[in-house]
């Protein structure tokens, strides 16, 4: 089983769509969308991380 069947399906989509469809403008766009997300989210999961260390006396 490749490991990319464990992604859900809009992201498979999303990726055919980059790899086929997608132009120069819209590729642009899409990673700018993309790495504000990912940045979000891992600012979110770090935040966590510092929780747990707190709550656990380290």
């Amino acid at each position: 089983m490749n490991p990319f069947d464990h992604y859900p399906k809009s992201l498979k989509k999303m990726v055919r769509y980059i790899k086929q469809d997608a132009s120069l403008e819209q590729l642009n766009e899409i990673k700018k969308l993309i790495d504000v997300s990912i940045y979000k989210r891992s600012l979110i999961l770090s935040k966590g991380t510092e929780r747990k260390k707190e709550c656990a006396g380290g």
